[in-house]
């Protein structure tokens, strides 16, 4: 978890960057998605590209498999020559698939602890405040130790004098904790409260991840090959996948899950995107279409033949009389050499 939170911390301060212009925590959150999906779209294409290279290997890998059924050793050997005429690679978007994760997991920790990674206020001073908030009656009870950070925000207003009192923090963390805190309201919502706790417009945020997640799953069903013939198990477990993500947004502080909407909904478009630009069929055209090129651009590098050499290769009984005279005329250069001496 240290891991995902230093990335966290170091996402933060492009947060940062945007809610000081913007001077909103939503629209910054927003802003902060569309930035992250745009910097890891050529990856995106990357993998595209790569699982297109493997379905045509693996069309092709198959016939081998019949082909050489008896002789593994072979078979190695031929699918290693396929993977390297094809230019593709059995690991090759195994780290394009990892990259994003850490990405993922940092952004995560950045939304949930805004205080130390976007603010970046001093570790002691959160510590103090959370220690004060565990033990503060009428708010120890109801304090969640899971969102520290957005614990101290939500109820900062009510907090500011024991704070000042305490000295919990420095005057200059407290304006900027106060701003701060009032910067969640987004299209009506308090993204620091938590849905379960709040009125029927909160409800609104696991709403929306349910239908959007579900709409995400069915179109990548009706668009994407490998994923119509999955099993019906497998089918269920990606339609179960956003009744869970809707009961964690339902759950946890606003934040949290108007990032995921943020996130599916860049995810949505991206995947739009990469079907009508950057399909499979697409995009084994343009592997096609290079490996074509790149033979022609061989061939135009190989020397042409000369005509005689041409004649030889054509007609291997004249390559033989040409051999014999030569090797006569060279015996009888050598006789001629003796008779001189």
């Amino acid at each position: 978890m240290q891991i995902f939170n230093f990335f966290g911390s170091i996402f933060g301060y492009v947060l940062w960057a945007f809610y000081f212009v913007v001077r909103n925590y939503g629209v910054a959150i927003l802003l902060f998605t569309i930035l992250v999906k745009a910097v890891l779209f050529p990856l995106s294409i990357k993998q595209q590209r790569s699982m297109a290279a493997s379905g045509k290997v693996a069309e092709k890998q198959k016939i081998l498999a019949e082909r050489y059924k008896n002789d593994k050793q072979k078979y190695q050997e031929e699918v290693q020559k396929l993977y390297a005429q094809e230019g593709a690679s059995p690991t090759g978007g195994c780290l394009v698939t990892l990259i994003p994760f850490p990405i993922m997991m940092g952004l995560y920790y950045t939304v949930i602890n805004p205080l130390s990674n976007a603010v970046h206020i001093a570790s002691d001073s959160i510590n103090r405040a959370t220690l004060f908030l565990a033990q503060m009656p009428g708010i120890s009870s109801t304090f969640s130790t899971r969102f520290t950070e957005m614990e101290i925000m939500r109820n900062f207003d009510t907090l500011a004098p024991y704070f000042r009192q305490y000295q919990v923090f420095s005057e200059a963390e407290m304006q900027t904790i106060g701003d701060f805190s009032h910067s969640f309201q987004f299209l009506g919502l308090n993204l620091l409260d938590t849905p379960s706790s709040s009125g029927f417009l909160m409800w609104l945020i696991p709403i929306v991840c349910l239908l959007l997640n579900i709409g995400t799953q069915v179109y990548m069903m009706f668009t994407n090959e490998s994923m119509k013939n999955q099993q019906g198990c497998m089918k269920f477990t990606m339609l179960a996948l956003p009744l869970f993500t809707a009961f964690l947004a339902f759950t946890m502080p606003g934040a949290i899950g108007f990032y995921w909407i943020c996130n599916g909904l860049a995810m949505f478009g991206q995947t739009i995107l990469m079907n009508y630009f950057f399909s499979r069929d697409h995009m084994t055209a343009h592997a096609e279409a290079r490996r074509i090129a790149r033979r022609e651009q061989e061939e135009v590098l190989v020397k042409e033949i000369p005509f005689a050499q041409r004649k030889v290769f054509s007609d291997p009984q004249a390559g033989q009389n040409k051999a014999s005279a030569n090797k006569a005329k060279t015996q009888n250069a050598k006789s001629n050499k003796k008779k001189k001496r």
